[in-house]
């Protein structure tokens, strides 16, 4: 694997989305983080707590399970039912990297079964390309073009961003 961002670059690629955040929303009392599970949740209370920190607003964050509406995996675990508020709330999901658009598809299916947001943005850390649906973010930590035959990997536990050659 080769490192493409380190722990500081990811840092700093969270801290700008914060403040893409922050100058392109006008009520910032509305925002509410919503982070797919496993790795948009983590990086989602990173994003609250930069929020927090430059703004001074405490915006609730929640978890999201979209695997029940995934409809490209076979196996479809029930996820637990989860209270989200999300009801004319401006709504940042959350995911750590963008490729085929079908994660961000099931998420949005799922956040329709909680109600109807005012607004839903997407901020994505980072996007390879290979859409297969037409999905775009609105909040791109970076752009890193890839082939089908690698994969970008986000280590929470690092903070660190890898590229990973499957062949």
């Amino acid at each position: 694997m080769k490192e493409i961002m380190d722990r500081e670059q990811l840092s700093r690629t969270l801290k700008r989305m914060t403040h893409e955040i922050i100058e392109r929303n006008q009520n910032l009392n509305d925002i509410v983080f919503v982070g797919i599970l496993k790795k948009g949740f983590p990086l989602a209370l990173i994003l609250k707590e930069n929020l927090k920190r430059f703004a001074d607003v405490d915006a609730p964050v929640y978890p999201i399970d979209i695997r029940a509406y995934r409809d490209d995996v076979t196996h479809k675990d029930a996820p637990e039912k989860q209270d989200i508020e999300i009801q004319d709330k401006n709504i940042i999901l959350v995911d750590d990297v963008l490729y085929t658009g079908r994660s961000v598809r099931a998420a949005m299916d799922a956040l329709s079964d909680h109600g109807r947001p005012k607004q839903v943005q997407l901020a994505i850390v980072i996007d390879r390309g290979h859409r297969e649906l037409p999905i775009r973010a609105d909040y791109i930590g970076k752009n890193i073009p890839t082939s089908k035959n690698e994969k970008i990997v986000i280590d929470m536990n690092l903070m660190s961003v890898f590229i990973e050659d499957l062949e």
